[in-house]
């Protein structure tokens, strides 16, 4: 049998005060019912804790034997109700997730800012990635949740509907396609492009609708990074397919950005986790305010996805 901790501070009490009634005291308990308890530690342990006389209590020789152990195991187990505590409460904790560069970008650093305002303890990493790494590093436990988009159907990971997230042409100001509410996917076609890599979520989705148009493009450039695509804007080097959140990123001296009307192009950004595996709480308590923010501040391209309110 286990001894309880309940027992192993009567123990101790026993010891500190080297008297069971002031142990009893201490413990807030009757002295029968202290008695008690060391009795059930004793057969718990299977020996003698304590010799006593009418003046004196002494420990046994294996009472002196186990003293450190029970110390050391009363002081692990008020380490775990009082982490485990902390956890629950949000004063520490870590939380680890990987999201698209768009996200990473505009969202992330305003949810950053709200999270570590209120919960200073907390430690939260980030990895921005293409769509398909975050869903990779999901897979394999690295980040607690990722923010991204599912290629392809996979049964090792849950997608709850977060963000929708339409993609945009950027352009240097004065360029032919200015001036408009929105474009075609044959008008920004008709340009040389500047594309994002092909293992990206916006570039898979921007070939799809290309597929569905019957388009032809002219690639003149591709990029990892949206900070590098609309360095090529600038530089004149062609037209640049990024996601809608970019134009917060782009709202710099000489591009100018416009959407592509195509019911096809609006990309979805979910909150994705393994199957089956719960969030701690900390990270529980991330992806609220990821929510809070992404519904409340108005600078931010990004729209929440229907049903996709907190939860």
């Amino acid at each position: 049998m286990i001894p309880h901790p309940r027992q192993i501070q009567a123990f101790l009490a026993i010891v500190r005060t080297g008297s069971f009634t002031r142990a009893a005291t201490e413990v807030h308990l009757s002295q029968p019912a202290l008695t008690v308890q060391i009795r059930q530690l004793e057969e718990a342990l299977g020996v003698r804790l304590f010799d006593r006389d009418k003046r004196q209590v002494h420990l046994t020789l294996a009472g002196k034997s186990l003293l450190a152990p029970l110390e050391r195991v009363l002081a692990d187990l008020e380490t775990v109700v009082s982490t485990s505590q902390d956890l629950a409460t949000f004063r520490r904790g870590k939380v680890t997730l990987a999201v698209l560069p768009s996200v990473a970008a505009g969202l992330l650093p305003h949810a950053l800012r709200r999270f570590r305002e209120a919960y200073p303890g907390i430690d939260v990493q980030s990895h921005d990635l293409v769509a398909e790494q975050v869903v990779a590093m999901v897979k394999a436990e690295e980040v607690d949740f990722g923010l991204g988009t599912r290629l392809t159907p996979d049964r090792a990971v849950t997608v709850d509907d977060f963000l929708e997230d339409r993609l945009c042409a950027f352009f240097p100001d004065g360029h032919a396609l200015g001036g408009r509410a929105f474009l075609s996917v044959s008008e920004v076609a008709a340009h040389p492009l500047i594309l994002t890599g092909r293992n990206s979520s916006v570039r898979l989705l921007f070939e799809r609708s290309l597929a569905r148009e019957g388009a032809e493009i002219q690639v003149a450039a591709e990029a990892n990074y949206m900070s590098t695509a609309l360095g090529m804007v600038r530089a004149g080097l062609g037209v640049a397919i990024l996601p809608a959140s970019a134009v917060e990123a782009g709202s710099v001296a000489g591009v100018s950005s416009c959407p592509i009307r195509a019911p096809w192009l609006t990309r979805r950004i979910g909150i994705i986790r393994r199957a089956g595996c719960s969030l701690s709480p900390a990270a529980l308590r991330f992806v609220e305010i990821l929510r809070q923010s992404a519904a409340s501040e108005p600078l931010l391209h990004f729209s929440l996805a229907r049903g996709a309110g907190p939860r």
